[in-house]
């Protein structure tokens, strides 16, 4: 039972982040996301944060959704920020209040903005959380501050400055957000905003918060969900990209809503915390079925009784081609079995476009009909059409060649693809004939 689902179930890679313990490196990943993957229906699998493994990450596949999420500070060198708007002095008071989060992992970075890319490109469904987010944000050409305390929110008024981290109650501390209208994250808390009377709807939660870094400059494509006072974006989709039911989910959110949990207990602090993981398994799951769609190889065609009649006919002309062709020219052969020929040549004429694993597999049943008269006046032809192309070819100028071989080229592409929907069309036709019947 364990083995069929570990091949059934959708993978979701999620990347370790590295720690010391007992003077040792370890890798980790957060509990709580992998309890919320698994529980909604997907495999997670662990991506170790060890060197050389963003160039192995074709050996992870299939990939059909990607979870980032807690880690250091990501090196500004990827979305070209530089520091020159903070002191010396400021720089150093953040590296001795943020020392687990500014030791830069480069090795991390080079994975999860890999990753990150390639499910920009892919469509794979991405959620990223807190670091995961900004990860997203930078593989978009967004960028970050590099501390919100030193270029934020002490520029803010002090009635909408917010302390994104607090050390002495880590997972404790609460802000509130604005939660922006007709987005992801209304529909998910919306049984959970607050209303007022006074200014109409007040639209806020409280959310955790873990981190001195967030976005800057949100990327192009990207849509604010929600706001903290002081106006750091703090969740943020792609609306083109978003219809869980069909396999589409990019997002970012600052906080951690899988660990938005009352204290001293498991219960969420609001009904709403875990429908993020729940939509994202969702739209893994339909993205898994999307490509197992367009990977998985047609079954075996039962063929009604006619059908089968014609196969062997083909089969058995094919076999007399064969034996024809290993006996040689000088052979006469039978004519009670010359007109057994036929049926293999008229298919052949009518699938004139046959690939080279095509063209070996029928040698391998016997398809070889060098010999058979249909065949060879239609080989002449073709000498006679080569010829004649290769005298017009050699008077023309090599600019003209050029051109000519882009065309064919183009239209080659595109007879493939033509061709290759209409197979798919015809193994269709023929599977539903076959159930019919």
């Amino acid at each position: 039972m364990s083995s069929d689902l570990s091949v059934i179930l959708p993978r979701v890679l999620i990347v370790s982040r590295r720690s010391v313990r007992k003077n040792k490196f370890v890798d980790f990943v957060g509990e709580y996301h992998l309890d919320l993957i698994v529980g909604y229906g997907a495999v997670p699998v662990i991506v170790p944060r060890v060197s050389g493994v963003h160039m192995l990450l074709d050996s992870f596949e299939p990939i059909h959704g990607v979870l980032l999420c807690e880690g250091e500070d990501i090196d500004p060198s990827w979305y070209e920020e530089d520091t020159s708007g903070l002191s010396q002095e400021e720089l150093e008071e953040i590296r001795r209040v943020h020392a687990s989060d500014t030791a830069i992992d480069k090795e991390k970075d080079s994975i999860e903005l890999r990753l990150a890319k390639l499910c920009l490109e892919r469509n794979i469904p991405y959620m990223g959380i807190c670091r995961g987010s900004q990860v997203l944000n930078v593989a978009c050409g967004g960028t970050l501050y590099q501390d919100i305390g030193k270029e934020l929110s002490r520029k803010a008024p002090e009635s909408q400055r917010v302390m994104h981290i607090n050390y002495d109650d880590y997972d404790g501390h609460r802000h509130k957000v604005k939660i922006v209208e007709n987005t992801p994250l209304h529909s998910w808390f919306k049984d959970s905003l607050e209303e007022e009377e006074r200014g109409g709807e007040k639209m806020e939660i409280l959310v955790n918060s873990y981190h001195h870094q967030g976005v800057k400059k949100l990327a192009q494509r990207f849509v604010p969900m929600a706001f903290a006072p002081d106006g750091l974006i703090e969740g943020f989709y792609d609306p083109d990209a978003y219809n869980p039911e069909e396999g589409k989910f990019i997002m970012g959110l600052q906080f951690h809503p899988e660990r938005m949990r009352k204290q001293d207990s498991e219960e969420f602090d609001y009904p709403g915390c875990p429908f993020a993981y729940q939509e994202f398994v969702k739209a893994v799951v339909a993205f898994q079925k999307k490509v197992n769609s367009l990977t998985c190889v047609p079954k075996s065609l039962r063929l009604n009784k006619e059908m089968e009649n014609k196969r062997k006919i083909i089969v058995r002309s094919f076999s007399l081609a064969k034996d024809l062709y290993t006996a040689g020219r000088g052979n006469e052969m039978n004519p009670s079995k010359e007109s057994e020929l036929e049926a293999g040549a008229e298919f052949l004429e009518s699938n004139t476009a046959l690939s080279v694993q095509q063209e070996k597999r029928l040698k391998q049943m016997g398809a070889t009909v060098r010999n058979a008269g249909s065949y060879i006046e239609r080989l002449k032809l073709n000498e006679e059409r080569e010829k004649m192309a290769r005298n017009v070819m050699g008077k023309m100028k090599a600019e003209q060649l050029t051109e000519l071989l882009a065309f064919y080229h183009t239209m080659g592409q595109i007879c493939s693809e033509v061709l290759e929907k209409k197979l798919h069309e015809l193994v269709n036709n023929n599977s539903d004939f076959s159930i019919t019947s």
